[in-house]
């Protein structure tokens, strides 16, 4: 049966890892606290949905990747209203070109688009949904997997935490899953 330790000795081999260490209690404590002061851009409010279904799990490995690091396999921010109404979305590499096609969106950067004709009622927010991470996903014995990027200050306080430099090249990845018992 695996154990989170070999969880840990395999995604500290992943090209562009530069570290990768369990995280809990106290450094739990201060992210949420760090999160939960988190204001978006334009005055849109921020959910980061994918840190909650990270901190729910039994284990948490913070990963610090630089950009040899595979991309992620879903958009990482969001766009909603209305509760569950895609306005916009990140622009991974596995679907650029589906996008760059589209009549249907409006790039806003290089990486995000915007849907002009989707309207909400309600107020938009942005949001990190919980990403997949396949490469724990597949091992047997794993479950319920989430990954997430937690925001900017909370990146700053994993990286300073760990001795690791305040580098734009750098960045963090929270990545919980539970054992099957």
């Amino acid at each position: 049966m695996v154990n989170s330790e070999d969880i840990l000795k395999m995604v500290r081999k992943m090209i562009g890892v530069q570290d990768a260490f369990f995280i809990d209690g106290a450094v739990i404590d201060s992210i949420v606290k760090i999160e939960s002061k988190i204001k978006g851009t334009l005055g849109i409010a921020v959910r980061n949905d994918g840190l909650q279904k990270c901190l729910d799990r039994d284990h948490v490995i913070c990963i610090i990747k630089d950009t040899s690091f595979r991309p992620p396999p879903e958009p990482t921010v969001l766009l909603i209203g209305d509760e569950d109404l895609v306005m916009g979305l990140e622009v991974i590499p596995s679907i650029r070109e589906k996008y760059k096609e589209s009549q249907e969106c409006v790039f806003v950067s290089e990486d995000f688009v915007v849907f002009p004709n989707v309207k909400c009622s309600e107020k938009e927010c942005w949001v990190m949904p919980p990403v997949s991470f396949p490469e724990i996903e597949e091992i047997d014995g794993t479950e319920n997997v989430a990954s997430c990027s937690p925001s900017a200050p909370s990146d700053y306080f994993l990286r300073k935490a760990h001795d690791h430099d305040d580098d734009p090249k750098f960045a963090s990845i929270l990545v919980g899953f539970d054992l099957e018992r």
